[in-house]
């Protein structure tokens, strides 16, 4: 069973910046596709970044060039390095881990539905 734990979230203020990190267990000799989601109330998820089995990153278009995505292998940690915080960028963030076979047939994006996902951690900006 794999499990993800999320920490590093927080409060600052707009410019600021907060690095998350998760920590997967329980899966080994796989590189599972790795991604941060977050959710802001009254918003539906929405996808922030990720980084799929082979190493590749993308990013959401509302963090590209603030956010940055990364993992270390060693530790089965994956982060995510937020600069330049806004206001609008309030919101639970979760990381998840889904299986590098379980994709969408047609864009072979990974199905994060099918996968495991963290507790959530609290990120507040303030203006």
């Amino acid at each position: 069973q794999v499990q993800l734990v999320e920490s590093g979230g927080g409060s600052v203020q707009a410019g600021g910046s907060l690095r998350l990190s998760c920590a997967a267990s329980g899966y080994t000799y796989i590189r599972y596709c790795m991604g941060w989601f977050r959710q802001a109330p009254g918003k539906e998820r929405e996808g922030v970044a990720d980084i799929d089995s082979d190493g590749s990153t993308s990013y959401a278009d509302y963090v590209k060039g603030r956010f940055t995505i990364s993992q270390d292998n060693a530790k089965n940690t994956l982060y995510l390095q937020m600069n330049s915080l806004k206001p609008e960028d309030r919101a639970m963030y979760c990381c998840a881990a889904v299986h590098p076979s379980i994709r969408d047939r047609e864009t072979k994006t990974p199905r994060w539905g099918f996968g495991y996902w963290g507790q959530g951690n609290q990120v507040t900006v303030s203006s």
